[in-house]
């Protein structure tokens, strides 16, 4: 009867949440706790925001090509006129633009910075030219551009303002970085959600050591803050500090108990130390709060497998498999799950893909 039960409630939590709406905001779980701490992430898509007038008709060619895709031949369009009219105003600006969108950020800068200097109330120019800099790993000279913008817009771009922390941090100037995140997040400079802000960005430079000082002094200046507990659980699970996570979060869980994440990482938590049942119960209730995150079911597979439960386990993995048919990690649990039910054949294909899905993402620069 309790075997059954448990049946019930793990498949209603799969297949009958599974069908609910998703227009709720899906929470960050990664699937992977070791390797999800500070782990590179790829740099934000530039918000674009013109404060220019419309296009003069001598652009209208190159501008049409450029949302065509065909950066070379607007480029070549822009050539043209440069050739003709060599000074024409605007042209700067225009060849920035261009080489922006082609991806060519130094010659981006180039123009741009040619273009700010012939009018200094270019805003776009102004804000590309910032963004082209840090696009091209020269943080440095990002700043100056990507402070003006700040001061123009405000609040209204949040890409800039990401973009600059980001700068600051790379440039290792980390007080003026949480003052640009919490101007970006509307809180005060020395708030503990600014530390917390930013002790999430520095773990995303994979500056794990400051990232921890800054989680730490956010949970000194208010150790009710939601979600600061649950930051440094995930630190302590990626130094394997095991039950320091546990009892971070644990505490997550007294200040936010409707945070399906907070389950997920506690339920990893004590799967390291083979408390498979209280894993299992904790993931259960991070499916219920939240059905539409891979991390849990996988997880869920994981410690069912080790129980001896390899039905149970395929039945979550082919549900995480669902979500995410391009994961390897389902795919080779999955695979380990038919190898142990005795089902060669079906063992063999999982992890074939699961070693062309590694292989792949291996591959990539």
């Amino acid at each position: 009867m309790e075997k059954f039960t448990r049946v019930g409630a793990l498949l209603a939590g799969m297949l009958a949440l599974g069908e609910c709406s998703t227009s709720f905001a899906q929470l960050e779980q990664p699937s992977q706790a070791p390797t999800s701490v500070g782990a590179p992430q790829p740099a934000p898509e530039a918000s674009v925001r013109s404060s220019s007038k419309a296009a003069s008709p001598e652009f209208e060619k190159s501008r049409t090509l450029l949302q065509q895709g065909k950066y070379d031949e607007a480029l070549a369009a822009l050539s043209e006129l440069q050739d003709k009219q060599p000074g024409m105003p605007g042209l700067s600006h225009e060849l920035g633009l261009a080489y922006y969108k082609k991806g060519d950020y130094l010659k981006a800068a180039a123009s741009l910075k040619k273009a700010t200097d012939e009018n200094a109330e270019d805003s776009e120019a102004v804000q590309l030219l910032g963004i082209s800099y840090y696009l091209a790993n020269r943080p440095a000279e990002a700043i100056p551009a990507l402070e003006r913008v700040q001061t123009w817009f405000a609040s209204a771009n949040v890409d800039a303002a990401y973009i600059l922390g980001i700068c600051y941090i790379q440039t290792r100037d980390y007080s003026h970085a949480r003052s640009a995140f919490a101007k970006m997040y509307g809180v005060p400079d020395e708030s503990a959600a600014s530390y917390l802000f930013t002790a999430r960005m520095l773990l995303r430079q994979e500056l794990v050591p400051v990232a921890e000082d800054y989680a730490h002094k956010a949970a000194t200046l208010d150790p009710k803050l939601p979600l600061v507990h649950f930051l440094l659980g995930e630190l302590d699970l990626y130094h394997s500090k095991i039950p320091e996570a546990i009892a971070e979060f644990q505490r997550e869980l007294v200040l936010n108990p409707g945070y399906a994440a907070a389950y997920y990482k506690l339920a990893d938590a004590y799967s390291r130390i083979q408390k498979f049942d209280e894993a299992e119960k904790l993931l259960q209730r991070s499916i219920w709060l939240d059905a539409t995150s891979t991390g849990p079911y996988i997880l869920m597979g994981k410690v069912l497998e080790k129980k001896g439960e390899s039905e149970l386990a395929v039945r979550a993995l082919q549900r995480a498999l669902a979500m995410d048919p391009n994961n390897p990690i389902p795919h080779h649990l999955l695979g380990q799950a038919y190898r142990d039910m005795g089902r060669s054949e079906d063992a063999e294909r999982e992890l074939r893909v699961a070693g062309q899905l590694e292989e792949h993402q291996n591959a990539k620069p």
